[in-house]
């Protein structure tokens, strides 16, 4: 069995700019709607013809990824492969470059403030259910393609190897690197 995690293409969203912590809420609903630009880089576009499954998040930039590497069908999108969001404040009149702002409160949900979305402890159960999910999958199509997100794909991948798949420790942190994990007994 083998499953390949891919994180998606690189997002039709404009990172470059000043925020007020306030202004996350907006944020995160246009970046969870935000599709992709450009294309996969060849060695990942191979990885379609390469597995019998296909699945992704729910969220567009993972379907068009599927979608950017010629997948005509996708098994499985569910809301359980969804990237672990940030937490915010609802009041913060502060304006800081969006990237220092994510840097922050990522930070603050590793350390347990999770204001505005799921806790680290959640995300991980996310997780482990969505590593779940994968291993039926390959178990019934032998192979699995999984579109998914930065650190959600990090946590799963922690998941299968904690299950004795094998693999790389981390999938890949830039947009279309992946991972792959195989069982090695049947």
């Amino acid at each position: 069995m083998r499953i390949t995690i891919v994180r998606h293409g690189k997002p039709d969203f404009e990172w470059r700019r000043y925020v007020r912590g306030s202004e996350f809420r907006s944020l995160e609903k246009a970046y969870d709607s935000a599709g992709i630009v450009g294309n996969p880089p060849k060695e990942t576009f191979n990885l379609v013809d390469q597995h019998k499954c296909i699945v992704c998040s729910d969220l567009p930039r993972s379907i068009q990824s599927a979608k950017a590497l010629g997948a005509n069908t996708i098994h499985l999108s569910s809301a359980v492969f969804r990237e672990m969001n940030l937490p915010y404040f609802n009041q913060v009149p502060i304006k800081l470059p969006l990237k220092h702002w994510v840097v922050l409160l990522r930070s603050f949900w590793f350390l347990g403030f999770s204001k505005n979305t799921e806790s680290i402890a959640t995300a991980k159960y996310r997780a482990k259910k969505a590593s779940e999910q994968l291993i039926d999958l390959a178990a019934e199509h032998s192979s699995v393609l999984f579109l998914g997100h930065g650190i959600i794909n990090h946590y799963v991948a922690k998941e299968l190897l904690k299950n004795d798949w094998v693999g790389p420790r981390n999938p890949g942190n830039k947009h279309w690197e992946f991972g792959t994990y195989e069982y090695p007994r049947t």
